[in-house]
């Protein structure tokens, strides 16, 4: 019984801080990264290139700063533009979904999960990340109704109170 109510308390806690499983990225990962771009550019093969580009990306998306996750959505588009084997473009997919999460277009991070999902329908890592939209998509709708019905709910006990003070 106690692990259920504990259960239920962390599920409650999680709804209202927003928590989700992905990690996040902090800036000396992301300098690491920017150097190793730049060394694989002066001098490495064009394999280890794209591969630094990817961890980059990748540590981008997955940034707590906005303008880190930008430049990382950008990259990744920029890069799917090229041609490349279909689980390439499931990784970089599924990184755009994830940065499109984290600025909060949540309808645009579902179309690329199920984009990666038509590659790999049994990926578990964007079926997780897929429910993880799907929940705050609906944890966002539960949210609105709720400022919608206390919007309501002044309203209609503001002419309440003014039609009482007339009569």
């Amino acid at each position: 019984m106690d692990s259920k109510m504990g259960n239920f308390f962390d599920s409650i806690g999680s709804f209202f801080s927003g928590g989700d499983k992905i990690p996040w990225c902090d800036r000396d990962v992301i300098l690491e990264c920017e150097k190793e771009v730049k060394s694989a550019t002066d001098g490495e093969s064009e394999d280890q290139k794209k591969e630094s580009i990817m961890r980059l990306s990748w540590a981008l998306v997955h940034s707590r700063q906005a303008e880190d996750i930008q430049r990382g959505i950008d990259m990744l588009e920029a890069s799917l533009a090229s041609s490349s084997p279909p689980l390439q473009d499931r990784e970089k997919l599924y990184l755009l979904a994830v940065g499109y999460y984290r600025t909060g277009d949540y309808s645009r991070s579902r179309q690329l999960v199920e984009r990666c999902l038509e590659v790999q329908p049994d990926w578990r890592q964007a079926l997780a990340l897929k429910k993880t939209i799907e929940d705050k998509i609906a944890k966002d709708g539960v949210i609105g109704i709720g400022i919608t019905a206390t919007a309501v709910g002044l309203i209609a006990g503001g002419i309440a109170a003014a039609l009482a003070r007339k009569k």
